[in-house]
């Protein structure tokens, strides 16, 4: 914890202020599942599901919405899937088991994010479930 307020007090001015909502909506995020986060760019979602079926969600809704698959990393505990869109925004998802029935997906759409994007990926994963 404490190092994320040293992160957000070193950036300095407006970025000082968007980092710190960035820093409590993170904590926010971390109490309890079914809460969603936007923090610097990246969407952040608990998800009240098993890492497998996390999993095969993200899956889906990559088919369902047309995403090219251009790469899958999956261990026990993370998968990584990247895609890029008709536009050719890049995007990662990333499924983390978080406990047998809780699991965390993490959505980044290029490197500035589109959080508009974003909440529609997580939505058609989260009609998967």
């Amino acid at each position: 914890m404490k190092t994320i307020w040293k992160s957000c007090l070193v950036s300095g001015g407006i970025a000082l202020l968007a980092s710190l909502s960035g820093c409590v909506a993170v904590m926010a995020g971390a109490a309890g599942a079914g809460t969603v986060a936007w923090v610097q760019g990246g969407l952040d979602a608990a998800l009240d599901a098993s890492f497998d079926k996390a999993e095969q969600a993200a899956n889906r809704a990559i088919t369902q919405l047309g995403f090219a698959k251009i790469s899958e990393k999956q261990d026990a505990l993370t998968a990584i899937l990247t895609v890029r869109t008709a536009e050719d925004k890049k995007v990662e998802i990333k499924i983390v088991r978080v406990g047998d029935t809780t699991s965390r997906a993490m959505i980044r759409v290029g490197l500035f994010g589109d959080e508009a994007l974003s909440l529609a990926i997580l939505d058609k994963i989260k009609s998967g479930l």
